[in-house]
């Protein structure tokens, strides 16, 4: 994905700040509709954000609380299996409750969909936000700000995401809540991808006439990034932002489903499957729902922002148009 966002050359700027996402831009939106896939994708999306949302009012219709315990449930001499059929499903839980920790699994499935969303998104603005700051400083600076925030970058990205997250978040003590660091982890891990593109953008874009022309003026590197650059680097960031958000959430399930990330009593869906090896042949729901809600969610966000990418570059959305009117050409001939 980085290559593709950097194979766009100066020539083809203009056409690229053309493309970016106004509020009221209806080719973006006339693009976007062209896309079932994408289209679809956006609706699951925003059924999770839904669901994430009235979480509150979802548990508050079965009436029941994520963090409340059960212990009537629980059948303590066979090790914490719930009582009742399919892990205790009832009119009081509609999806059974949790082994051992005797939590109701349907409050608990639709509050995981706002801490891990939640979670994903913080962290997603702190790498864009960081990226956007020091590949912008990166491309603008002199030489030597370019060469020492560059070997910064590099060993950013030469980091193992995963395994430095373990480790910090081994570590790092608990003076925040642990959902916010996880999200600040994540995101101070992995800005470096979203750098090497901005500067990679910022160094062909300061060559353009009209930011040399704004330079001679009088602008100072504010000023230019502010009104030149950052309007022409929404489009590569907001589709740069679209495929990090279903990375991150996946980043997220793992460091809780490891025992570093989120931590009881937060539901979390990656903590959901840490006993779910144990439990799923007596409830095959421990498995399959918080499984089934990563997938859904990761798949659909990953469909969105390939869709979101294609509307913004118009390289690809001619080649959208012209697939799509060679289709309409074969079934009026045919």
């Amino acid at each position: 994905m980085p290559e593709a966002l950097l194979e766009t050359g100066p020539a083809e700027e203009t056409g690229a700040v053309a493309a970016a996402p106004a509020a009221g831009d209806r080719s973006f939106r006339r693009r976007m509709r062209g896309q079932r896939a994408a289209v679809a994708a956006a609706c699951v999306v925003a059924l999770l954000v839904l669901v994430a949302v009235g979480a509150p009012l979802l548990t508050a219709l079965e009436g029941q609380d994520p963090n409340a315990y059960h212990p009537g449930l629980i059948d303590s001499a066979r090790g914490g299996v719930p009582v009742g059929p399919l892990g205790g499903i009832s009119a009081d839980h509609w999806l059974g409750i949790e082994p051992q920790t005797g939590r109701d699994l349907f409050a608990r499935l639709v509050y995981g969909a706002r801490v891990s969303l939640a979670v994903a998104f913080a962290a997603t603005l702190v790498q864009v936000g960081l990226g956007v700051v020091l590949g912008v400083a990166a491309g603008l600076g002199s030489r030597l700000v370019d060469n020492v925030l560059s070997r910064i970058t590099d060993v950013v990205v030469a980091m193992p995401l995963m395994i430095l997250s373990l480790a910090l978040m081994a570590i790092v003590p608990d003076t925040f809540p642990r959902p916010v660091l996880v999200a600040l982890v994540i995101g101070l891990i992995a800005w470096g991808g979203t750098a090497k593109i901005v500067r990679a953008r910022t160094l062909s874009l300061k060559s353009l006439d009209h930011v040399a022309a704004a330079r001679l003026s009088g602008w100072n590197q504010w000023q230019i990034a502010r009104r030149e650059l950052l309007p022409a680097l929404a489009a590569p960031v907001i589709t740069y932002a679209a495929l990090l958000f279903p990375a991150n959430i996946s980043a997220e399930a793992a460091l809780s489903f490891l025992g570093v990330g989120v931590q009881p009593p937060t539901p979390s869906w990656g903590q959901m499957l840490t006993s779910a090896d144990v439990w799923y042949q007596a409830a095959p729901q421990y498995l399959l729902l918080p499984a089934g809600m990563l997938f859904a969610t990761v798949f659909s966000l990953t469909v969105l922002g390939d869709g979101i990418r294609t509307a913004l570059d118009p390289r690809a959305a001619s080649r959208l148009r012209i697939g799509t009117g060679r289709k309409r050409e074969k079934r009026a001939t045919g």
